[in-house]
C-alpha cells in the first residue's frame, strides 16, 4: 500500500515538472511584445491551476499514505501481541555458584542454544575468578540474582544478619555488573516475615529437585514445566550431571514451544508486579507459594 501511494506521488512530482516546462518553455524571439505579454499572462495563469492541482493530490496521497501506516501500525501491534500470548514462556535459572568449572560449563550451554538464564549467587563464592564467569554470564544477557552470603537459613538469623547477607552479595554482584541483584532466593526456600521485612526485592523459589543426585532425570523436570515457570537448578562446583542434563533440558521444551527468558523478563512479559510477600514458582501463581 505505502509503496503504491509513493509511486503515485513520484508521478505526480514528474508530470508537474513536464506540465511547469511546457508552460514556461516558450521560445524567445516572438514576433510581438504585446503576444509575447498576453501568452505570458495565460501562462502564468495556467502554472497557478496547476500547481494547485498538483498540491491539492499530493495533500490527498499523503493522508492516505499516513492512514495505511497508523493501520499498518495497529496490525504489527496486534500480531506482536497475538505471538506473545502463543509462545509458552520459562526462566532457567542457577542456584549456589560461581565458580570458575561448572557455572562455566553451564554458560557454554547457554551459548550453545542461545538462550540466557539467571544465576542466583552464593556471596562467598565470589572470588577473582568465579567473579569472570559472573561477568561472562551477564554479557551474555544473563541475569544475576542474590542467594544470601553463606547459604544460611535466613529464619534461624536476626533482622540485621539478614540484611547482612543480602548486602554483601549485593554489593559483590554490583562491583562486577554495575547492577543491583533484582530478585532473592531463600536458602532452603525458608522464610517468614521478618525475612521479607528485611529483604526489599521479590523472592524466587522454582520447580526443580536435587537435581545434583543420580536419581533425578532431566525428564523429572520436563514432566513440571507450564507457561510462566521458573526452573531450580544448581551450577554448585563439580555438578557434571545437571550440566549434561541441559542438553535435554533445553532443545526439549524449545521442541515444546518454550522460549527462555530471564526472572525479570518473565514477569515483564506475563505483566506481572511481584508480590513482595510470594516465593514465585510460576510468576502467575494466586498463593503465597503456588
Amino acid at each position: 500500500m505505502k509503496t503504491n501511494m509513493i509511486i503515485k506521488i513520484i508521478l505526480a512530482a514528474f508530470t508537474a515538472a513536464t506540465m511547469l516546462s511546457a508552460c514556461t518553455g516558450a521560445p524567445s524571439g516572438s514576433s510581438a511584445d504585446s503576444t509575447q505579454g498576453a501568452e505570458s499572462t495565460a501562462d502564468s495563469a495556467s502554472v497557478s491551476s496547476t500547481i494547485e492541482k498538483i498540491t491539492s493530490e499530493v495533500e490527498k496521497l499523503t493522508e492516505e499514505i499516513t492512514a495505511g501506516t497508523s493501520d499498518s501500525t495497529k496490525n504489527d501491534t496486534a500480531e506482536e501481541t497475538e505471538m506473545s500470548q502463543d509462545v509458552k514462556y520459562i526462566a532457567l535459572t542457577f542456584d549456589d555458584g560461581p565458580n570458575a568449572t561448572t557455572t562455566n560449563d553451564v554458560i557454554d550451554k547457554l551459548e550453545k542454544y542461545d538462550i540466557v538464564a539467571s544465576f542466583f549467587l552464593i556471596g562467598n563464592n565470589i572470588n577473582d575468578e568465579s567473579a569472570k564467569a559472573v561477568k561472562r554470564a551477564y554479557d551474555l544477557g544473563c541475569e544475576i540474582n542474590n542467594h544470601s552470603r553463606t547459604h544460611s537459613n535466613m529464619t534461624e538469623l536476626s533482622a540485621e544478619d539478614i540484611r547482612a547477607e543480602f548486602e554483601y552479595t549485593d554489593e559483590k554482584v554490583y562491583e562486577i555488573t554495575g547492577e543491583h541483584t533484582k530478585f532473592f532466593r531463600p536458602p532452603y526456600i525458608s522464610v517468614h516475615q521478618i525475612v521479607f521485612d528485611n529483604i526489599d526485592v521479590p523472592f524466587i523459589a522454582g520447580i526443580g529437585a536435587n537435581d545434583w543426585e543420580d536419581r533425578v532425570t532431566a525428564e523429572m523436570i520436563l514432566k513440571q514445566a507450564k507457561d510462566g515457570d521458573i526452573i531450580l537448578l544448581h551450577d554448585a562446583e563439580g555438578n557434571s550431571m545437571t550440566v549434561e542434563a541441559l542438553d535435554t533440558i533445553i532443545p526439549e521444551l524449545q521442541k515444546q514451544g518454550y522460549k527462555f527468558v530471564t526472572v525479570t523478563e518473565l514477569f515483564k512479559i506475563k505483566g506481572i508486579e511481584p508480590d513482595m510477600e510470594k516465593v514465585y514458582t510460576n510468576v502467575l501463581q494466586k498463593n503465597m507459594y503456588n
